[in-house]
């Protein structure tokens, strides 16, 4: 019985997190939409009329919605298949000599990874995502190390020495850290470290010391929220019975706390860690752009700056994605870990 209720739950997130991300696809094709016109937003500032006109009709923006909506996601060529259509291939010369204006791509639609080509770098736009993903990923799991290594020792100690200078230390510095803006400690970071001590460089990511900084402030925010939350399972715990129970049988405290309060404790905080790294892997953007770091966040910032949407969406749906599926994975795991959980 147990065993189909958990099936049956695992189906039910899946389908859960599945709609989830179609939403997210919807809110990304929206993203040019918006704009009106996303043929006179995607065009160089002294494109004609007839440029616009040309170009809109080539990419299909002269066509309803949800056509446009089904190209996107399953592509212009499939699409057009289905519709019987035979659209007239535009040619404009003007477009053709024109260095800034955006490559004509009909695209294999996003079912198939494709977002179309970045119009500053003319590649595919997920490949470019693609390529500096791990970067993010890397900065994401240095700053839930550094997190979890801080935050787990001083939950723990702040919740055994209740009321005693340990605890106002701890509970003080995890209110400064869910206070601080990520920029603002990132530009002190800065400013101590490398241009006063210049110890640890500034931007990029030429070694693993270039990483330091960046993770520090990304994990900041996360340490204060797991810091809380493992003083609270902690003191929940320390008043149950079976410690009560072990510290009367004369073992020695540390044991007490670290093999029964902190092992009893942990389910939550695990719960916690898999969604701040969710949070990170679905985006350290400020992070990224504070410190130049070579991640999805610093692309998009600079897509953003370059109108380079096929870049900014592509990004949009991964990071998306990942942060969904990272909270399905912990979702399930807390269910498996804790068989007191309903799954209804």
């Amino acid at each position: 019985m147990q065993g189909t209720a958990m099936r049956t739950y695992i189906i039910r997130r899946c389908l859960q997190s599945f709609i989830v991300f179609g939403a997210i696809l919807i809110i990304v094709f929206s993203m040019l939409q918006i704009t009106g016109n996303p043929a006179a937003v995607l065009m160089p500032l002294d494109s004609t009329e007839e440029d616009i006109q040309a170009f809109s009709k080539e990419m299909g923006f002269d066509q309803p919605i949800p056509i446009q909506f089904a190209k996107f996601m399953l592509g212009s060529d499939l699409v057009d298949d289905l519709l019987g259509a035979d659209r007239e291939k535009v040619k404009v010369d003007e477009l053709e000599r024109d260095p800034d204006a955006p490559k004509i791509v009909r695209t294999k639609g996003v079912i198939r990874g494709d977002f179309g080509f970045s119009y500053r770098h003319e590649i595919p736009a997920m490949g470019l995502v693609l390529e500096h993903f791990p970067n993010t990923v890397l900065l994401a799991l240095a700053a839930v190390l550094i997190a979890v290594v801080i935050s787990i020792p001083a939950g723990v100690l702040s919740a055994t020495f209740r009321n005693t200078w340990i605890d106002y230390s701890s509970s003080v510095g995890a209110m400064f850290g869910q206070s601080m803006p990520n920029f603002w400690l990132g530009l002190l970071l800065i400013i101590f470290f490398a241009v006063y001590l210049g110890w640890l460089p500034t931007s990029g990511f030429d070694a693993w010391y270039y990483i330091v900084l960046p993770a520090i402030t990304a994990g900041l925010y996360a340490t204060a929220r797991i810091t809380r939350l493992v003083r609270s399972q902690m003191l929940d715990v320390l008043g149950m019975d079976y410690v009560r129970t072990a510290r009367s049988k004369g073992i020695v405290e540390w044991i007490v706390v670290v093999r029964h309060a902190l092992k009893n404790a942990s389910i939550p905080v695990v719960t916690l860690v898999g969604f701040e790294l969710g949070i990170l892997l679905g985006g350290t953007v400020v992070t990224e752009a504070v410190f130049a770091w070579p991640g999805v966040g610093f692309l998009v910032v600079d897509a953003i700056n370059n109108q380079d949407y096929p870049i900014v969406q592509a990004a949009v749906a991964l990071l998306a994605f990942v942060f969904v599926f990272v909270n399905l994975v912990v979702d399930i795991l807390y269910a498996w870990l804790d068989p007191r959980i309903s799954y209804s």
